[in-house]
């Protein structure tokens, strides 16, 4: 595994050790529980679809609904046609889903099914839908299952003919719902019409009522995924995880789109708003303004804290992207960018972002995983770590603060509810780093020097 020269790492072509990433179908997953009264069915076996749910829930605290094909032996060689058939029928009968988004799992996909033709001999009762979305495990990661359905959902419904909306389609990426919602508040602020797609909030953050409901009211209406080929231009946010399916929304109805970095800190959430501002030919108006000045104003009070600190950030690419942007910004360094998620483009911006802020000896790689992180961070510390739940090993194993963002956190609650996004989102971010340093130094340093950073 390990190069003996001091300092050097042998490379690793097949074997990850603690992932940082998980399988295309828990993207594919929540993708759908983003579209109002849909169903995700998982093609494969009833394993694959309990781990999926598992993990959604695990992080988000929600039932994450979802249904399976079922896969024994004998559709294992003989194809999961039959499956697919009986569970289509027997979920629209006993659930009611408005549409049954099926994605493939390991199984399905290495025995070959054909999902385009199962699904056109499919009898699907009047005004339902089934779509579909390949999603093979062993390629990518849930950021290609994301999209993937995404793209699936636009292939089988956006109408080319659909009449001009005036709206804007706005792309999220793989963001929580509390992204989405601060996301819809800066548009409304803006005043723009738009339809976000997928759109999570209000069902993976349903509020408890004591009565539940396998549909919430949240999520992306069909109908509306129906017109965004009548959009005016897609805003796709998150380079790597958005440019897919506006390719799409191009390819078949000729919309536009403008792709853009997910909007954390203080350039990324300019570009949105400016991108906006270009669109809608509007103001930004006073009160997003004076949060700028609010998110700067705290960037500058705190410096002390943290100017100089190296941090290292893993997770999903347009999250690590935006982090590292966003720390950069505040005069920090981000040593070690990894993601899971395999695309030369990752290690491409993160170098353009380094060369922008003239941040030296920062390493980025796509397709890592954590113990190779692990493995530089023993060779040359950093101050702090960004991430998912996954990195507290390399934390308590090297006592570094741990400041949990992204996806998945699994061993905290109502993460998913505050976002990153946005200049709110900064502030938060920001007090998050501050505290984790501010309460290091305050373990470590001694009882009489104690006054000088109250």
């Amino acid at each position: 595994m390990l190069d003996m020269t001091p300092g050097k790492l042998a490379e690793r072509s097949a074997l990850r050790v603690n992932p940082c990433k998980t399988c295309q179908p828990v993207g594919a997953m929540y993708a759908a529980l983003g579209v109002h009264g849909c169903m995700p069915h998982s093609h494969g076996s009833q394993g694959c679809a309990s781990y999926h749910r598992t993990f959604l829930s695990r992080h988000f605290k929600e039932p994450a609904i979802a249904s399976t094909s079922s896969f024994t032996e004998g559709a294992s060689v003989f194809g999961g046609g039959a499956n697919l058939r009986a569970g289509v029928k027997n979920v629209f009968d006993i659930y009611r889903p408005d549409v049954i988004a099926v994605h493939t799992t390991c199984l399905s996909e290495t025995i070959g099914d054909d999902l385009n033709a199962y699904i056109s001999d499919l009898d699907i009762p009047e005004g339902k839908l089934v779509v579909h979305a390949n999603t093979p495990s062993y390629v990518g990661s849930h950021i290609n299952g994301f999209y993937n359905m995404m793209t699936g959902f636009i292939n089988y419904l956006a109408r080319p003919e659909a009449e001009k909306t005036g709206k804007i389609a706005v792309f999220p990426g793989f963001v929580n719902p509390g992204d989405m919602r601060e996301l819809q508040r800066l548009l409304k602020a803006m005043g723009a019409a738009f339809t976000m797609f997928p759109d999570a909030s209000g069902v993976m953050d349903a509020p408890m009522t004591g009565h539940y409901e396998m549909y919430p009211g949240g999520g992306t209406r069909v109908e509306d995924i129906a017109r965004l080929g009548g959009s005016e231009i897609t805003l796709a946010l998150g380079e790597l995880t958005s440019d897919e399916p506006a390719n799409a929304l191009k390819r078949k109805c000729g919309v536009e789109y403008k792709l853009l970095p997910l909007p954390i800190g203080v350039a990324f959430t300019d570009r949105f708003l400016m991108a906006l501002f270009r669109q809608l030919k509007r103001d930004i108006p006073a009160e997003l303004e004076e949060e700028r000045g609010q998110l700067l104003d705290v960037m500058l009070d705190g410096h002390f804290y943290y100017a100089g600190k190296k941090a290292a950030i893993y997770g999903d690419p347009d999250t690590a992207l935006g982090l590292a942007n966003f720390v950069m910004e505040m005069g920090m360094t981000p040593k070690y960018v990894v993601t899971g998620t395999p695309g030369a483009a990752f290690v491409r911006r993160a170098g353009e972002l380094f060369r922008l802020h003239g941040a030296k000896d920062c390493l980025a790689k796509d397709a890592a995983d954590l113990f190779e992180l692990h493995q530089w961070i023993k060779n040359e510390r950093v101050d702090v770590l960004i991430g998912g739940s996954y990195g507290k090993q390399i934390a308590r194993a090297e006592d570094i603060p741990l400041v949990r963002v992204g996806f998945p956190i699994l061993d905290r609650y109502a993460h998913s509810y505050f976002p990153i996004v946005g200049y709110r989102g900064g502030m938060r971010l920001l007090e998050l780093l501050a505290g984790a340093l501010m309460d290091r130094q305050d373990r470590d340093c001694a009882d009489e020097d104690m006054e000088m950073v109250m």
